[in-house]
């Protein structure tokens, strides 16, 4: 949609990490139940921030994955947008967000298990996490992102190395 109004989108990043088997990394969203609980990493742009800085940032905040293990694989050059649901009473949409406007970057994990450390931010994100594929990504995120997820599928699918 190109009428849309950047003001009223919080700008973030997103991080599709992918393992050595072209799998990506999923965390389970804190205090989410239902079938929808899944996400890659991802978050809100700072002031004066980078889009770019803003990924590492997050990744190594909700994951304790430092850029030290991580290689740049790939990004998407425009800004992917997701609605907030009629009803919907997350924080974001109390401070007056409509929604959230994401630049996503591609990067290849080399580091070990023992690098990922879900508590290493004082505000956790995930309370667990798993390798998935690509494809199944859009089926296990919150209905409403699923546009934005579908987009990153087809842009990255060339890193995704499994059997989809």
């Amino acid at each position: 949609m190109k009428n849309r109004d950047d003001s009223k989108y919080r700008p973030a990043a997103g991080i599709a990490l992918f393992d050595k088997h072209g799998q990506i990394f999923l965390g389970r969203r804190k205090n989410a139940s239902g079938p929808y609980i899944w996400q890659m990493p991802q978050g809100g742009i700072d002031k004066g921030e980078k889009p770019s800085a803003a990924a590492l940032r997050e990744l190594e905040e909700e994951t304790g994955i430092g850029p030290q293990y991580v290689r740049p694989l790939g990004r998407i050059k425009d800004w992917l947008y997701y609605d907030f649901p009629p009803g919907f009473s997350g924080s974001k949409a109390a401070r007056g967000w409509l929604g959230q406007r994401q630049k996503w970057y591609a990067y290849e994990f080399t580091g070990k298990t023992k690098h990922v450390n879900l508590a290493a931010h004082k505000q956790i994100e995930f309370t667990d996490w798993r390798w998935e594929t690509l494809a199944r990504a859009p089926q296990l995120v919150v209905p409403f992102k699923r546009p934005v997820y579908d987009r990153v599928c087809k842009e990255f699918a060339h890193f995704a190395r499994e059997k989809q």
